[in-house]
């Protein structure tokens, strides 16, 4: 059973996404937050396996306490859900490490499928959402060398991060052994400056290795 947390200050969006989420025997909504303080409190409660967080919310707003929940609790995956009206928050949020993002408008399978992708360590990140900020990692992502400095096998592996693979899915698809991928993603990532696998899913579709 995968543990969720859903972190929004409006009710009613709480209550579509537990609603969504319910759908699926085999997530379980564990705990609701209205704000970043409140998600703090039951993280330390509830260990969620993952946490729902919109980025807007009074007090503490979603990503100051992704950023926390990412320093305390390492092994909650964290999610956000956003609109196509927080550009400014998405930049801020592929800084702090979380683990994808989703649409509040997408589908409700893509909820379901990005939150076992995230528990599976896949790379969530809505193809609408990969789209409108590939733009906004010009010029933020420190050495943005040209894909052409990653060697053939790495470039394989970055465009499949690019589809949202997990490191095991990755292995399978290229005949490698899970520990051989991680070294590949860890090479990857140093070569073209980037934080996270998140900025290596955006920069696979930047770079036209994955669509």
């Amino acid at each position: 059973m995968i543990r969720i947390l859903i972190v929004d200050d409006q009710p009613l969006v709480r209550a579509g996404l537990r609603t969504v989420l319910a759908s699926d025997p085999e997530l379980e909504v564990v705990a609701e937050a209205s704000d970043g303080r409140e998600a703090l409190t039951a993280v330390q409660r509830f260990r969620p396996d993952v946490a729902l967080l919109d980025i807007r919310m009074p007090g503490m707003d979603g990503l100051t306490a992704a950023e926390s929940i990412r320093a305390r609790h390492p092994a909650v995956r964290v999610l956000i859900i956003t609109t196509f009206n927080e550009d400014g928050y998405i930049a801020r949020a592929l800084e702090t490490g979380v683990h994808g993002f989703l649409l509040k408008s997408g589908d409700p399978y893509e909820l379901i499928g990005g939150v076992k992708a995230a528990v599976n360590g896949g790379t969530v990140l809505a193809p609408p959402v990969a789209q409108r900020i590939v733009g906004l990692l010009r010029g933020r992502v420190a050495a943005q060398a040209d894909v052409q400095v990653l060697t053939g096998r790495e470039r394989e592996v970055l465009a499949l991060l690019g589809a949202g693979l997990s490191n095991a899915e990755i292995g399978r698809r290229l005949h490698l052994a899970e520990g051989t991928v991680k070294i590949h993603v860890s090479a990857l990532l140093g070569k073209l400056g980037l934080a996270n696998r998140v900025q290596a899913a955006v920069y696979a579709y930047r770079s036209g290795l994955a669509e």
